[in-house]
């Protein structure tokens, strides 16, 4: 992941409020995002096949059920 480059938007008390970010940077770190929830997500099938509670259905089966 790239550095990021934020600017901060403060209230007039001086607390920030809001960020800013170049674009780039920004969809990269949304990117970023998307792939860890994939992978969490991933990993929570990989358990439930690993207790049992997932079927796994073969590549060949699939293929021949589509007729590919």
């Amino acid at each position: 992941m790239p550095p990021l480059h934020p600017r901060f938007i403060a209230a007039p008390d001086g607390q920030r409020v809001s960020v800013l970010l170049p674009l780039a940077e920004y969809e990269a770190l949304m990117e970023r995002l998307e792939d860890l929830e994939d992978l969490e997500e991933a990993r929570e099938v990989l358990a439930r096949i690993a207790r049992g509670e997932e079927e796994i259905i073969p590549w060949a089966t699939v293929k021949a059920e589509l007729g590919l």
